[in-house]
């Protein structure tokens, strides 16, 4: 089961993400987490913490979980 993160706009950078999913703390441990994590959108590996993420997209971090990018209710 995929946890939903919800956003307002038409779009989410990867690094904004993972601290709205609460994977990171801050945005400048974004690119370390990058480096020693593998995270996979959509199926596929991402190491770009500006890669735009858009409603129905998933992210899969191994240790955390996986991720939907839903609309803001």
């Amino acid at each position: 089961m995929s946890e939903r993160i919800e956003i307002s706009t038409e779009y989410i950078p990867l690094g904004q993400f993972l601290k709205l999913s609460n994977v990171v703390e801050s945005g400048g441990m974004v690119k370390l987490f990058l480096s020693e994590f593998e995270v996979f959108v959509n199926g596929e590996l991402e190491n770009r913490r500006g890669r735009k993420l858009y409603l129905g997209d998933t992210v899969e971090i191994e240790e955390f979980g996986s991720f939907t990018v839903v609309r803001e209710e």
